[in-house]
């Protein structure tokens, strides 16, 4: 997919070309300087007349009539360079990727060290290449009938940098390609709808991430769950025909087993609300309810690729939330395999019974730490819209590690607060020691508050991305649909991971 070569040659043949262009004010200089002389002046000139621009993000063809070994020169735009960060190169790769597919190449070339600021290295750049291009072009299949005329897409891309050894170039450009195609399965799994992506399908698909990495994997089946108490979970699978899943990852990157990270998934195939049920529009798009369970895959596929010296355990609860006569409704009370019980106010607040047993089980497979992940509340969208993750937690220190994670990755969360206050709405009933839906106000605050009822004392963050776990417009990183949030936020934070206190 990608060769890396140390010396730039202007003679080798290529479909095209991809260079950075920073507004400098100034003549070109370096590879840009000899291809400018190449050219006797005339980039330089088309620079002046404004047809080659600058500006953040602006795209310029220029075909190079046999002047070069490449047919094309895609310049791209990257603004100042006091303002550049890895961030903004990841949606300027992104958006002349994206350029680049349409017009239907099967191979390019580009100078990595046109990208190159005090703010971004070479390795960093380098990274940002091959993920920027998995997220750019990739696309669902979907289910229409396929024509016969053969897909063309880029198939290779020659990577020149003259200021680092090619193997390091080469190293941080699988590690790109990793994230980028983690998130990318992340992102079909969302995209799969509910009667072809069932808790079986979801297990089966762990099965091949195991197979493929060796992780160890436990796969609890309806009878198996029903031993050990889940009785949060198994209340929400009632009202199904499918039976649920609760699905374990386990990956060691350490000799003994501690310090583990337990990531959580939330994995609802689809969500009718059960008895509150959800509104005509509402209910349509569900199939994505299962889009932290697809965050936790996608983040233990890169671990797989990448291997950090970490320990992580995977939990992730599987099932539809669905109406029948033996569905659980509002007024049940429910006990969990924590022994808490639970007062069912609001049968469409699945998502945190599921996790409430799911976390239990993490902590029994060793989890020391916890990050849950799950498409939870409309109040998050409410309170910070459609890109920003909503976040709680009951320890700062594992708080900023994952702060950390997700603005390097380019998915910013924001931490809503979680007061004593929140904490007694929840454990207010008089019939049992919580109840799931103590009100809409702060909705999005108390779900977490009541999922923190399940983790204790053990160190936890949780990620609400019902807002950022899709989108409805294209953008330089990908389509409309699912957006794999979170997957690259987990793997880094997973491998750039310090213990707490040692």
């Amino acid at each position: 997919m990608f060769d890396v070569k140390n010396k730039v040659d202007f003679s080798t043949a290529h479909e095209g070309v991809i260079i950075g262009l920073f507004d400098k004010h100034e003549k070109f200089g370096g590879s840009l300087a000899k291809l400018d002389e190449i050219f006797e002046g005339q980039l330089t000139e088309l620079v002046k007349a404004g047809d080659i621009s600058a500006k953040f993000k602006n795209i310029s063809k220029v075909h190079s009539f046999g002047k070069i070994g490449a047919k094309r020169i895609w310049f791209v735009g990257l603004g100042k360079e006091k303002d550049f960060s890895f961030e903004k190169l990841s949606e300027a790769l992104g958006k002349v990727f994206k350029a680049v597919k349409a017009s239907k190449l099967r191979e390019t070339a580009i100078l990595l060290d046109t990208f190159i600021t005090e703010s971004v290295n070479e390795l960093e750049a380098a990274h940002a290449v091959s993920e920027s291009f998995s997220l750019a072009v990739y696309q669902f299949q979907g289910y229409k009938q396929k024509s016969n005329e053969p897909e063309k897409k880029v198939e290779n891309i020659t990577v020149y940098s003259e200021n680092m050894d090619r193997e390091d170039i080469q190293a941080a450009l699988t590690v790109g390609l990793a994230f980028g195609n983690g998130t990318n399965s992340a992102r079909t799994l969302v995209n799969i709808p509910g009667n072809l992506l069932t808790a079986k399908d979801m297990a089966d698909y762990a099965l091949k991430l195991a197979a493929k990495y060796d992780f160890e994997v436990e796969i609890l089946d309806k009878e198996e769950i029903e031993k050990l108490g889940m009785g949060a979970f198994l209340a929400v699978n009632q009202g199904s025909t499918e039976p649920p899943k609760m699905i374990v990852l386990k990956y060691q990157g350490k000799e003994e087993w501690q310090d583990v990270i337990g990531l959580v998934g939330k994995g609802i195939t689809f969500d009718t609300g059960g008895y509150s049920i959800k509104t005509k529009a509402g209910i349509v798009g569900m199939k994505t309810d299962m889009g932290g369970a697809a965050a936790v895959l996608g983040a233990m596929e890169i671990i797989g690729e990448i291997k950090p010296e970490q320990n992580v355990v995977a939990v992730i609860p599987s099932t539809d939330n669905m109406i029948s006569g033996n569905a659980f409704k509002p007024d049940d009370v429910i006990t969990s395999m924590s022994g808490k019980t639970i007062e069912v106010l609001n049968t469409d607040a699945e998502g945190r019974l599921v996790l409430a047993d799911a976390v239990t089980y993490a902590k029994h497979h060793g989890a020391e730490y916890l990050v849950d992940v799950a498409t939870l509340t409309g109040g998050v969208i409410t309170a910070l819209g459609l890109h920003t993750t909503g976040a709680m937690t009951n320890h700062e220190t594992l708080y900023e590690q994952v702060l950390e994670a997700s603005m390097e990755a380019g998915e910013p969360i924001w931490q809503l607060p979680l007061f004593e206050k929140d904490k007694e709405r929840v454990r207010n009933s008089k019939v049992a020691d919580l109840n799931n839906s103590p009100g809409s106000e702060g909705h999005a605050i108390v779900a977490g508050a009541f999922i923190g009822e399940f983790a204790e004392g053990t160190p936890w963050v949780h990620l609400d991305i019902a807002g950022t776990s899709t989108t409805s417009k294209e953008h330089d990183l990908g389509p409309a649909g699912a957006t794999g949030v979170m997957t690259r936020t987990l793997a880094l934070f997973v491998e750039r991971f310090e213990p707490i206190g040692k």
